[in-house]
């Protein structure tokens, strides 16, 4: 469902900055779940998967029109995980590109 909506809002952006004239290439969209990976990919339809049917046919049209490719990243290398706690944002800090000055 989440990398459903990251490709609605992607494809909206695309949309709008090609209108102004800045069109963009194909965005990665990183997700933590292979499955769900799996099922945005490929048009396989399972019993099992029919209650999400729309959701990954709209994900496998924006991989298809080369709109996004799909990535996978565990969860424990996100750097958005930086919003979460100070250990989290410890780790991930120095791949935010923020310069923080030093306690002397």
């Amino acid at each position: 469902m989440a990398m459903s909506d990251t490709c609605r809002q992607v494809s909206w952006i695309q949309s709008l900055m090609s209108e102004l004239g800045f069109p963009l290439s194909k965005m990665p969209v990183c997700a933590d779940n292979q499955g769900s990976i799996f099922i945005g990919s490929n048009p396989v339809q399972e019993k099992c998967t029919k209650h999400i049917d729309i959701h990954y046919h709209y994900i496998h049209k924006c991989i298809e029109d080369k709109k996004v490719s799909v990535i996978f990243l565990p969860g424990c290398d996100n750097p958005m995980d930086m919003f979460m706690p100070q250990v989290a944002f410890l780790k991930f800090r120095d791949q935010s590109g923020l310069i923080f000055p030093r306690a002397h």
